[in-house]
């Protein structure tokens, strides 16, 4: 009862305020009709009150988004499923989703009246234009009678993610060095191992077939060992992306590191389909969310796609370099930079000389602040220090589109040597 007095509207405080002010002035002339008009006017708010504060209402709500992983730009669809599961009937509902601004406006419905076993499902759209995990609801509920006198405010507890992630583009399929497949092919196969030589075993666990247990293995570890006939060949790549505040310019979607998140996705893609097993690493160190996973039948981008979305830039002034120390990770890496100073050179020397294969993506980051330079007036001195010292790098500026970027490791691998930089132009000097 007092929380539902503390809910009153202006129309019901109004009216107790006139109740009140009818009834002195019945006493003070004596007037019994205007005496029941106020009486009339104090009781209807508490009555309503009283009723509504009472009232156990068992409402329920099922939200579904989908999908639940959508790319920048790209509309999703919020389903709610609203029921009433008690045997009282509601008054007046006004329902409201709680979205972050990125998504759209809050979208409000009201419902007259709900009966015993009521059960409606509604639909909005939701779109955002910038990469991210965003939580939608909790949706709050806005009890009202029908006089408007009592707003009593619900709110249920349960909220969906959705996760926005970058923009992707589709690469061009070029030779990719440096991967791990035994077959001179860049796909990882599968083989069937035929000697007893070649048979591989792991630990039994619960629901292996007890015919492929390996007795001699078993015997010699004092525990039950099965075979495991197939051995699949991996190519694994890291995809390593400098997140640094210092690294970039600009801000919002156009900054420089937006679009060094978008080539990161479009390459993680990219390896992915090929049939790479793609970890992330930031300049922070490797991300949760992009360490080495099995890979089964079907691509899975979802995962490093996920970790994409939620990379922030980092104030750190100097590159965490302590995955470097791991063993097993001599494949494939390929790096997308901002600026490189002369205080990252020994991180990335330490790179090169960790992966087979080495391949970068220099952003001319400085265009990014100025805003004037065309293709042609690209400073490449970053890509030209990688490339002395054995990296595969190439430099990319704001209106450059990333396939043609990435065409050009394609150029070098097919045997024209270093990727050559584009011309500079420098105090109307052509060189």
């Amino acid at each position: 009862m007092r929380e539902a007095l503390s809910a009153m509207t202006t129309r019901g405080r109004a009216f107790m305020a006139a109740g009140m002010t009818a009834t002195v002035c019945a006493i003070v002339l004596g007037q019994g009709d205007l005496l029941r008009v106020g009486a009339l006017l104090v009781l209807l708010p508490l009555v309503t009150a009283f009723f509504l504060g009472r009232s156990r209402y068992r409402l329920g709500l099922v939200r579904v988004v989908n999908p639940a992983q959508v790319e920048a730009g790209q509309p999703a669809r919020v389903q709610l499923e609203l029921t009433n599961d008690g045997r009282m009937p509601t008054g007046l509902l006004l329902l409201e989703e709680r979205l972050p601004h990125v998504l759209g406006t809050r979208p409000r419905f009201v419902v007259d009246r709900m009966g015993p076993r009521w059960k409606r499902t509604i639909e909005y759209p939701v779109r955002s234009e910038v990469r991210g995990k965003f939580t939608v609801g909790p949706m709050t509920v806005r009890v009202s009678d029908p006089f408007g006198l009592v707003e009593l405010n619900r709110a249920f507890q349960t909220t969906t993610s959705l996760v926005v992630t970058p923009r992707v583009v589709t690469l061009p399929t070029i030779p990719l060095s440096g991967a791990w497949t035994g077959s001179g092919d860049n796909r990882p196969r599968a083989f069937a191992t035929g000697s007893a030589e070649d048979v591989t075993v792991r630990e039994y666990r619960r629901g292996d077939d007890l015919r492929r247990v390996h007795w001699r293995s078993s015997a010699r570890v004092g525990e039950l060992m099965v075979r495991r006939e197939e051995q699949p060949w991996q190519s694994r790549a890291t995809l390593f992306l400098d997140n640094r505040k210092g690294s970039h310019r600009g801000a919002g979607a156009s900054s420089s590191l937006e679009h060094a998140v978008s080539y990161a996705a479009s390459i993680a893609v990219h390896l992915i389909h090929r049939g790479f097993v793609v970890r992330l690493v930031t300049a922070t160190g490797e991300e949760a969310g992009g360490a080495w996973h099995e890979r089964g039948m079907l691509a899975d981008t979802g995962p490093v796609l996920e970790s994409l979305a939620v990379v922030e830039e980092v104030s750190h002034p100097h590159l965490d370099t302590r995955w470097l120390q791991d063993t097993g990770h001599s494949g494939l890496l390929i790096a997308v930079l901002g600026e490189v100073v002369n205080e990252d050179k020994p991180a990335f020397t330490r790179m090169r000389h960790s992966a087979a294969s080495t391949m970068a993506v220099a952003l001319d980051v400085p265009a990014w602040a100025s805003g004037s330079r065309t293709s042609t007036e690209r400073d490449g001195s970053g890509a030209l220090w990688l490339q002395s010292h054995g990296w595969k790098a190439v430099t990319a500026g704001p209106h450059e589109p990333l396939p043609a970027v990435w065409q050009e490791f394609g150029v070098a691998a097919r045997g024209q040597g270093t990727v050559k930089p584009r011309a500079t132009l420098t105090r109307g000097t052509l060189r």
